[in-house]
């Protein structure tokens, strides 16, 4: 009675001195014998299962080797404002325990048994970016062969922190890490290694992937950089994930109705100015974009400043630019056909070398206005001088020819401001044309630009 109790008090004293022997062999063959026709009794392992709060090994001075792997068979989430990637892994872990060993032939040809993991000595490994609660089911088994080799995978909901560039948002590719290591061990303790090369570990994650999603997989790289924490060296194993951003959902609900509504906008220049419904169809177009504007804000980033903003920024300010300039033109067009303003030296320079390139020299002020061969501008309150003389009759017309001087007085001024409207309606349709241009200059940037972004 006395010898039993204290077989079962002391032996795992008796257990520890043993472990801390150096120099002893690493050879451990459980015996099988007895166990009976359906196989290992678990009480042959129950020796075994007393070391679990120990580093499996018959000499401490020797790290163990912990082979790592995983599957990422889902991208979640990635949250830009919380600089977030939420993935479903599937971590694999390998390593020896040379404590635990049979020969099958003297345990019913048993090669490998699935053991309880609250029963075995766990190696502590940890991702580095991560940042949330392990929420690691438990109750979970691994599997030993007959050599001692134990293979246990967990499967992980991974939040961990990634630094995104969200600049060519919706055409960006992220560049997220996963780093691999020991909380307790350091490289005397524990060294990690790859149980599979990091080409199968990237085309298994893309066979398996289950997330048709945003978010695409294109590939796994790996880098074996040592942790240093004052004193201590820590082995970790650095994977980089590469992931790509589908943008067919923002092309179709971003890009396209902002496109359209630019076009249209640029299409409503060849509405004439003079008959003042352009610029009531501009205030409609730019108060459609900026409601379209507060219904797409939710498919933006809410962090930073991607390029996709400063297009809308730029549509924005493009169509009201041209809302201002419709503005100016139609108080200009009124203005000329009242009471045309004299056109500044400057401008009319300016316009001369616009219209005709090879006049573009300094005149003199009497000879300006000759020779630029503009057509009349049929406007309403503008009449031809020749009509308006034509109708002159009755007493008025007998008047004038009393007085002819008067009659050439009056036809000069008619012409000079005939043609001052008609220099005032060439400014306003080139101004048109400039604004025009300008429309299709970044429509067609923008478009080449998506072309360029979606194909690299």
């Amino acid at each position: 009675m006395e010898g039993s109790w204290f077989h079962k008090e002391r032996f795992p004293f008796f257990l520890v001195l043993s472990l801390l022997l150096q120099g002893r062999s690493s050879t451990f063959i459980n015996n099988c014998s007895g166990s009976g026709q359906h196989g290992m009794y678990p009480t042959v392992l129950d020796s075994v299962f007393d070391r679990k709060a120990f580093r499996p090994v018959t000499n401490f001075s020797i790290p163990t080797l912990v082979n790592i792997s995983f599957t990422m068979s889902a991208i979640l989430d990635v949250d830009e404002q919380l600089q977030l990637l939420s993935s479903f892994l599937w971590l694999e872990m390998v390593w020896d325990n040379p404590f635990i060993r049979w020969n099958p032939e003297e345990c019913e040809g048993i090669t490998k048994i699935s053991v309880a993991t609250k029963n075995l000595w766990l190696p502590d490994i940890f991702i580095v970016e991560f940042m949330d609660v392990d929420k690691t089911p438990k109750g979970l088994t691994a599997y030993i062969s007959n050599e001692g080799r134990i293979r246990y995978k967990k499967p992980m909901k991974v939040a961990s922190i990634c630094s995104l560039d969200i600049f060519y948002f919706p055409f960006d590719q992220q560049n997220c890490t996963l780093t691999f290591s020991s909380f307790l061990y350091t490289v005397e303790n524990m060294l990690l290694g790859m149980e599979k090369e990091v080409w199968e570990i990237a085309d298994t994650s893309r066979d398996i992937v289950q997330t048709h999603g945003e978010w695409e997989l294109l590939g796994i790289n790996k880098a074996t950089p040592k942790m240093s924490l004052g004193t201590s060296l820590y082995d970790q194993i650095t994977f980089y994930v590469a992931i790509r951003r589908r943008p067919r959902l923002y092309i179709i609900n971003l890009l396209l109705p902002s496109g359209f509504l630019i076009a249209i906008d640029a299409i409503s220049f060849y509405l004439p100015a003079e008959s003042g419904n352009r610029a009531p169809f501009k205030i409609t177009l730019l108060l459609g974009y900026n409601v379209f504007l507060l219904m797409m804000n939710d498919l933006l980033p809410t962090s930073g400043t991607p390029l996709i903003s400063v297009y809308f920024a730029l549509c924005l300010s493009l169509m009201v630019v041209s809302l201002l300039e419709t503005i100016f033109i139609t108080y200009l067009l009124h203005l000329a056909t009242t009471q045309p303003p004299p056109m500044p030296q400057w401008l009319h320079s300016l316009l001369l070398c616009c219209t005709s390139p090879r006049k573009c020299y300094p005149t003199a002020p009497q000879k300006r206005n000759k020779g630029l061969g503009l057509p009349s501008a049929h406007l309403p309150g503008v009449k031809e001088p020749v009509e308006l003389v034509g109708k002159v009759s009755g007493p008025r017309e007998a008047e004038l020819n009393e007085c002819p001087g008067s009659t050439r007085v009056q036809q000069e001024d008619e012409t000079q401001k005939q043609h001052l409207v008609n220099l005032w309606v060439q400014f306003s349709h080139i101004m048109d044309t400039l604004l025009f241009c300008l429309y299709l200059l970044f429509m067609a940037t923008s478009v080449v630009t998506v072309i360029i972004l979606w194909n690299t």
